[in-house]
């Protein structure tokens, strides 16, 4: 009996070791997967930032596509809501009204004129002042 209960505990670092090297080769393949994902991306936000299909400067918008694909090969995966964060965080300096139009202003409500080859984008949004 002794034998055979010696036989089965050698037999669990193996299987541990076959479990490790499985997830391994899974985790892997999706980080490969992740990163050719990542790189298609790439290419598309590029494409966009220099036909100028998008809200943002074209150098904005190539800095931010480098960013994101220099994230996923750090291995920092993409966060849904990332961008409406980012935003709230900006405009937490501020309280009330000026905070409310900071977030509209940064969700792309309001005017923008300028650029950033022209010294930078000015941003505004009108709104009524409240009665006395």
């Amino acid at each position: 009996m002794n034998n055979t209960q010696g036989r089965s505990r050698g037999c669990y670092p193996l299987l541990l070791g076959a479990l490790v090297a499985l997830s391994c080769s899974t985790l892997q393949a999706q980080s490969r997967q992740e990163l050719e994902e990542a790189q298609a991306r790439f290419k598309q936000e590029m494409a966009n930032c220099v036909s100028g299909n998008t809200s943002q400067d074209k150098d904005s918008c190539m800095r931010e596509a480098r960013s994101a694909l220099a994230e996923v090969r750090r291995g920092v995966p993409d966060r849904p809501g990332k961008l409406e964060s980012d935003t709230r965080q900006r405009c937490e300096v501020h309280q009330g009204e000026p905070r409310d139009a900071c977030e509209a202003r940064l969700r792309g409500e309001g005017s923008a004129t300028g650029s950033v080859e022209g010294g930078g984008v000015l941003r505004e949004i009108t709104r009524p002042a409240p009665a006395p």
